[in-house]
């Protein structure tokens, strides 16, 4: 019966190794680019667009544009809201400053406390609807952001278990090729000695 050596077996599983690695590899690529399609469909869909370049010439506090934004949104002037990145900065730096603005620095739920205790106040009402409508429209950006930054993990993940599975491979390759052990020769003007058969 044939005996592996030490070499040998691990070639075996490095083998093994390589192909798990390289299968785990494409399903989390696959996975990547299944959210990364996904988010931006979704987003595509919503048809939202950023300011045009000309409403940040002239920033103002409380105003559409604010000074606040031109770091953070003018870098996408024009633009339709496709990526991760202009799904945080819309609404942590656009809607966000202007629900601010709107609420006087007030929270939904305390804006809707208010609301409740004066049911006569249609210009109260009128705020915490808008302001509902953005804090929504912001959690669902902000939901979508997530999700575009667990693409890019899970991206970076696959290149990893890529990296590592090729290595794997290349060594399992490696010590198939050259890694046998030989028997050693026996020394020059050494005669092999057979047992002579017993009756």
């Amino acid at each position: 019966m044939r005996r592996f050596s030490s070499r040998s077996l691990l070639a075996t599983v490095s083998a093994g190794l390589a192909a798990v690695l390289l299968i785990a590899g494409g399903l989390l690529l696959w996975g990547s680019a299944y959210v990364h399609n996904t988010v931006q469909s979704q987003l595509a869909s919503q048809q939202i667009y950023f300011p045009p370049a000309s409403a940040f010439a002239h920033p103002k506090a409380g105003g559409e544009i604010t000074p606040s934004m031109i770091p953070s949104v003018s870098q996408y002037a024009g633009q339709q809201l496709l990526t991760g990145q202009q799904a945080e900065a819309y609404a942590d730096h656009f809607i966000a400053v202007h629900i601010a603005n709107m609420a006087g620095g007030k929270t939904y739920s305390q804006l809707s406390a208010q609301a409740i205790a004066q049911p006569n106040n249609t210009t109260l009402a009128n705020t915490v609807a808008t302001v509902f409508k953005g804090e929504t429209l912001r959690s669902m950006l902000l939901n979508a952001y997530g999700w575009w930054k667990v693409s890019q993990i899970v991206y970076i993940i696959s290149l990893v278990a890529f990296g590592f599975g090729t290595v794997a491979g290349l060594g399992s390759l490696y010590l198939f090729l050259f890694g046998r052990k030989h028997a050693p020769m026996p020394p020059a003007g050494h005669e092999s000695i057979t047992p002579a058969a017993t009756a």
